[in-house]
C-alpha cells in the first residue's frame, strides 16, 4: 500500500468542493506564490505519513456528518502523490465517496505518457477538480509562482476532454492579478471549456506571514493591503461578463 505524507488535515471543511468535507492537506509543492499563506507545505520532505486505511477510517467516524459532502484532497499540490492520490480515490469511490482535488495543475506534463495513464486512472475515481488558475499570462505566472503556466492550462484542456467537472479558483492580489485586462483573458479561456461548473475569486489576505516569520522566509508581499470583498467581487463581475459575452457570440 502507498503511503501519503500530509501537512494537516480537517475534519469538517466548507470551502474546499460541495458539502461538508475531510480535507486531507498533501505536504510539498513545486510552486513558490508570492502570496501563498501556507509556506510550511512547501518542502517536499517531511510532513507525517498516513495510509489510505487511516484516512477512509477517519472519514467514517464521521461519516454522518459527510453525507452532502466527500473528501478533498488539496495542499500543498496534491497532485505530487498521484499514486496514493489514486489508491486512497479507487477506495472511496468503491465506498460511495464524493472526491474532489484541489490543485494548480503544474505537475501536468502531456509529454509524458506514463504521467497521463496514471492521470487517466486517477480521473476514473475523481468526481470533481477545483483548479487555481493563478494568472493567465504565462510571463506574469513565473513571476508570481516560479513557474510558467503552459501544462497548467493544457491541464486545463485536458479535464475538458475528459468531461472532467471542475470549479475555476482565482486569488486577486491587489498589484499582480487585478489587472482587467488579464482578467478579461482569463474569462476568454474560461469561455472555452464546457465542463466548468462554478468560479470562486477569493480576495488576498495576510493571514500567513506570521509562517514566514516562524520560518525565517523573507514574504515578498509586505505592505501588499489586503484586498476587500467589493474588488473581488468586481473582479469575478468581469471574469464572468467576458464568459457571457464569448459564449454568446458562440450562439452558445
Amino acid at each position: 500500500m502507498t503511503k501519503g505524507y500530509i501537512h494537516s488535515e480537517e475534519s469538517f471543511g466548507t470551502v474546499d468542493g460541495p458539502g461538508i468535507r475531510y480535507i486531507l492537506f498533501m505536504q510539498g509543492c513545486p510552486l513558490r506564490c508570492l502570496y501563498c499563506h501556507n509556506p510550511d507545505t512547501w518542502s517536499l520532505n517531511g510532513g507525517k505519513e498516513i495510509t489510505v486505511d487511516a484516512v477512509i477510517d477517519k472519514y467514517n467516524r464521521n461519516k454522518e456528518f459527510y453525507n452532502n459532502g466527500g473528501i478533498t484532497v488539496t495542499g500543498g499540490e496534491p497532485l505530487l502523490q498521484i499514486d496514493f492520490l489514486t489508491e486512497l480515490f479507487e477506495r472511496a469511490k468503491a465506498e460511495g465517496i464524493h472526491t474532489c482535488i484541489d490543485t494548480s495543475g503544474i505537475t501536468f506534463n502531456p509529454c509524458d505518457c506514463e504521467y497521463v495513464r496514471k492521470m487517466d486512472t486517477l480521473m476514473k475515481y475523481t468526481d470533481l477538480v477545483i483548479l487555481d488558475i493563478k494568472m493567465i499570462d504565462s510571463v506574469k505566472h513565473k513571476a508570481l509562482t516560479g513557474k510558467r503556466n503552459d501544462n497548467i492550462l493544457k491541464f486545463a484542456q485536458y479535464l475538458q476532454e475528459k468531461n472532467m467537472p471542475v470549479w475555476i479558483s482565482h486569488v486577486v492580489v491587489p498589484g499582480y492579478t487585478d489587472c482587467e485586462d488579464d482578467l478579461c483573458k482569463l474569462g476568454d479561456f474560461i469561455a472555452k471549456l464546457k465542463n466548468v461548473k462554478a468560479l470562486n475569486v477569493l480576495p488576498y489576505h495576510t493571514m500567513g506571514i506570521s509562517k514566514y516569520e516562524q520560518l525565517n522566509i523573507p514574504y515578498r508581499l509586505e505592505g501588499v493591503e489586503p484586498l476587500s470583498v467589493e474588488r473581488a467581487n468586481w473582479a469575478k463581475k468581469i471574469i464572468l461578463e467576458r464568459v457571457r459575452l464569448n459564449r454568446k457570440k458562440a450562439g452558445e
